[in-house]
């Protein structure tokens, strides 16, 4: 046995302190996205096994994630359930054609700062709603409703002798978690998520505290196939629209977590297209069971790496542990207190929020640092899917701006034709620096505007060029004589 498997006791042992982190974490990101507690253990099961026996990064752990809570949670309150179902099957079909047509590597592209300003804005849509449910509040729909709406609930809370004890249980929960850290390294054996959550049980379970615990219905209860009429959903472009945001969103963090995951070990480097079809391929499986979308999560695959696992086996221990748990201790999620799952994912918000990245954008690119804040800021105010467009298409006008260097050079000897040379990328974004110099010309001289230092000219600085020379001249002066590039034509490359 120890010949033909080395290394099954490294992958064993790290199956279980993976199986002890994802478990709290599958119950709560599915309770905070308005669905039943054990769809969150059906897609940490399928992350475990299906994409776990997959190729592409073998020690990189999937599971439903807390990324995407904010989006899921909206779809369910739209869509519903079973529309969910078929968002996430559909999700995970791209995945999968993305996959064979090697489009995992171009994730990569994505700018950091979006993706961070991303995760920043899910954090405190996620903390925001978070607060009301430890308080055992309704939270409003929209993410700025939820952050306008905190210092009404909070007086709310305050005149509550229910609402107070429900927040001592959150609270408690994250001065577990954060103080975990601080024990001996044995303490800390067992994950600070999963000891603050049992500590938070045995306390309202001893006390018999009035706070609201997980409603339980079963593994098999909780499953349901999407069935024939939830397809016609496909036809709504606001359903299509939250497809194309699920396989972005959770394609990019799946990815990025690869990277990281990279950093922290030794052993084979992911292959990106083979990782993007694991993930597809247990999306798909997610979708026709009607469970949560997954994607790699770094919280649990970096305490994979870190318990010393070798190879995929931890990560399919792992969806076995929590397959077992599913199918014989039901009853144990009933005991759960909602508000220490509550605290479980403020703290798990929290620390998707960037503090260090964007002080240390902004000593060095305030650009990016920009990008990451108007990021976080459009999710939070308008949703997530249009935030995150926000931030795509301020990261690409960046790009543009940055790459659009354009240099304008006036030789006026006194005599003969005014000489004006241009030279760089001549883009529409330096329309107004290229026209205020040019319009400031004298009119009744002959002007001569050579472009042939020009790399790029498009078409919108060609047609103005041509406007202005048309219209530059008063009568009787020789008109403007423009040089073209050698190479280049409008919009095309020198």
């Amino acid at each position: 046995m120890t010949t033909r498997f080395p290394y099954l006791r490294h992958d064993f042992t790290a199956s279980l302190v993976v199986f002890l982190v994802a478990l709290p974490l599958c119950v709560g990101v599915a309770v905070a996205s308005g669905v039943p507690a054990e769809l969150g253990l059906v897609t940490g099961i399928v992350g475990g096994i299906v994409t776990g026996l997959m190729r592409g990064s073998s020690l990189q752990v999937s599971g439903p994630a807390a990324g995407l809570t904010v989006l899921v949670f909206e779809a369910v309150s739209e869509f519903g359930l079973r529309v969910l179902a078929v968002i996430v099957l559909a999700a995970g079909l791209l995945q999968l054609l993305m996959g064979a047509l090697k489009l995992g590597r171009w994730f990569r592209a994505i700018s950091v700062a979006v993706v961070e300003g991303m995760l920043a804005g899910i954090g405190l849509v996620i903390i925001a709603g978070q607060l009301y449910a430890a308080a055992g509040l309704k939270a409003p729909a929209s993410g700025i409703d939820k952050v306008l709406g905190l210092p009404g609930a909070a007086a709310d809370a305050l005149g509550s002798t229910v609402a107070l004890t429900s927040l001592a249980i959150g609270a408690g929960t994250i001065a577990v978690m954060v103080g975990w850290k601080t024990l001996p390294k044995k303490a800390r054996t067992v994950p600070g998520a999963l000891a603050a959550v049992v500590l938070a049980t045995v306390v309202t379970q001893v006390f018999g505290l009035p706070v609201a615990s997980v409603e339980v219905n079963g593994l098999l209860g909780s499953v349901r196939l999407p069935g024939a009429d939830a397809f016609g959903a496909l036809a709504d472009p606001a359903v299509l629209g939250t497809i194309i945001a699920f396989t972005l969103i959770a394609s990019a963090e799946s990815l990025f977590s690869a990277a990281a995951v990279d950093r922290l070990h030794d052993g084979p480097r992911t292959q990106y297209d083979k990782e993007l079809m694991a993930q597809g391929a247990g999306n798909a499986v997610c979708g026709v069971l009607g469970a949560l979308p997954m994607t790699a999560v770094i919280v649990r695959s970096s305490a994979n790496v870190a318990a010393g696992a070798r190879t995929k086996a931890s990560r399919v221990l792992h969806g076995v542990w929590l397959l077992l748990f599913a199918a014989l201790l039901p009853w144990a999620l009933a005991l759960i207190p909602l508000p220490a799952l509550a605290g479980i994912l403020v703290h798990a918000g929290w620390k998707l929020i960037p503090f260090h990245g964007v002080v240390s954008l902004w000593r060095k690119h305030r650009g990016e640092a920009l990008i990451l804040v108007v990021t976080a800021i459009a999710i939070v105010t308008v949703n997530m899917f249009e935030g995150v467009l926000i931030g795509l298409a301020l990261s690409v006008i960046k790009t543009a701006w940055e790459t659009s260097h354009v240099r304008l050079e006036v030789i006026d000897k006194g005599a003969g034709p005014i000489q004006a040379y241009l030279s760089g990328n001549a883009t529409f974004l330096r329309l107004p620096k290229i026209l205020d110099s040019l319009e400031a010309l004298p009119q009744d001289r002959p002007v001569v505007v050579d472009l042939s230092g020009l790399h790029h000219l498009d078409h919108a600085c060609r047609i103005a060029l041509e406007t202005w020379a048309e219209r530059h001249s008063v009568a009787g002066t020789e008109p403007v004589r423009v040089m073209e590039p050698v190479k280049a034509t409008a919009g095309e490359p020198a």
